[in-house]
């Protein structure tokens, strides 16, 4: 597989029960892109997450992220600690603070950018002191997004990330992905059934239905 590409996945197929989730999932996803994965709910989206991040073993097929698999001895650590998870029930521990929870995950990463942490906290007007079980939906995203945005990942691998959010929260949240990403050189993949923000944010798209890719490339060419 092409060092060019931060994930790809060939032929990828996943069974539960009677339900075929990916049905031959074929990606690849641009080192420095950010990769809008793109189609409605139960399309196969979080299964391919969850491959990606070896939480599910495929049936058949192969998947890389950093050209490892994420189901070799050690390369799934690897992988993990070179990427920002951000699930869609957006989990968070409700018996801390934000300044709290922000201190015990930065304890875990030595890539840690205290700066944007504090440019995140000023940004998305978290106060280190507020509970965590006091933050409304939209304020538990922005906090999950504070953490992943800090950790001097490679690779942010985000699970609907505007799902639940007011417009004008949501647009707070792909600005400041934007801008992660022409500060740093991250790559981003996120997935949506929102194809307004994928347009939005993204350089290169794919398109999944019933666990199969249906369109896939970069924006611009797929407009022409």
């Amino acid at each position: 597989m092409s060092d060019r590409h931060v994930i790809e996945t060939a032929e990828l197929w996943k069974r539960y029960d009677d339900v075929e989730a990916l049905r031959g999932l074929d990606l690849q996803v641009p080192s420095g892109s950010i990769f809008g994965f793109l189609g409605r709910n139960g399309a196969g989206k979080t299964t391919t997450i969850k491959v990606l991040l070896g939480m599910a073993r495929p049936d058949r097929g192969d998947a890389r992220v950093f050209g490892q698999s994420p189901f070799e001895s050690g390369a799934g650590i690897e992988i993990r600690r070179r990427t920002a998870f951000v699930s869609d029930e957006k989990d968070l521990y409700n018996y801390m603070t934000v300044g709290e929870i922000a201190a015990f995950t930065r304890s875990f990463y030595p890539r840690w950018r205290a700066d944007l942490e504090q440019q995140y906290l000023r940004k998305f007007d978290l106060s280190p002191a507020r509970p965590v079980k006091a933050l409304s939906r939209g304020m538990r995203t922005k906090l999950a997004m504070l953490l992943a945005l800090c950790r001097g990942a490679d690779l942010l691998m985000l699970d609907e990330p505007t799902s639940g959010l007011d417009p004008a929260m949501a647009e707070e949240m792909l600005q400041a992905l934007v801008g992660h990403v022409a500060a740093g050189g991250s790559t981003v993949f996120f997935s949506s059934h929102q194809l307004a923000e994928v347009e939005e944010i993204a350089d290169h798209v794919a398109i999944i239905d019933r666990g199969q890719t249906i369109v896939a490339g970069a924006l611009d060419d797929l407009r022409a």
